[in-house]
């Protein structure tokens, strides 16, 4: 599986760390088969929005999305057969992609919905409250 971790410059380089950061068992899930799900993700206000690229599979038995630690993980098999006078030509895989929750990031109130092939993910994040509170020095004794 591939990962991917909350970003907020959108450029090759932090796309490049990205990857490397999540270190090497995405050469290994692509090895056994998996094919990394391509997403895109921002911050809508106060949610963190995800949309996958998941076409021609169905939601309600394809796709498996499952939160656990701060990582939402979404997985998918498709398995397409079509057959026309004398000619047949199939196409499946299975798809996988794990992604690290931002900050703040409320899991228990996760949606998700599917509307011509896209897998759109939302999750409310809660503001973070800045405390500040004063530290006090203490005085060293003189030499």
């Amino acid at each position: 599986m591939t990962t991917i971790v909350r970003r907020t410059p959108a450029s090759p380089l932090a796309e490049l760390l990205d990857w490397l950061e999540a270190g090497w068992p995405a050469a290994a899930e692509m090895r056994r088969g998996a094919h990394a799900v391509r997403v895109e993700d921002r911050m809508d206000e106060d949610t963190y929005v995800l949309r996958a690229e998941l076409p021609g599979i169905d939601p309600d038995k394809d796709v498996e999305i499952t939160v656990a630690d701060h990582v939402l993980s979404i997985a998918a098999e498709r398995q397409e057969a079509v057959s026309e006078k004398g000619r047949s030509e199939f196409h499946y895989g299975s798809f996988a992609r794990r992604v690290t929750l931002p900050k703040g990031a409320r899991e228990d109130q996760l949606t998700a919905t599917y509307r011509d092939g896209i897998l759109e993910i939302r999750v409310p994040i809660e503001a973070a409250t800045a405390e500040s509170r004063s530290i006090p020095i203490a005085r060293g004794a003189s030499d």
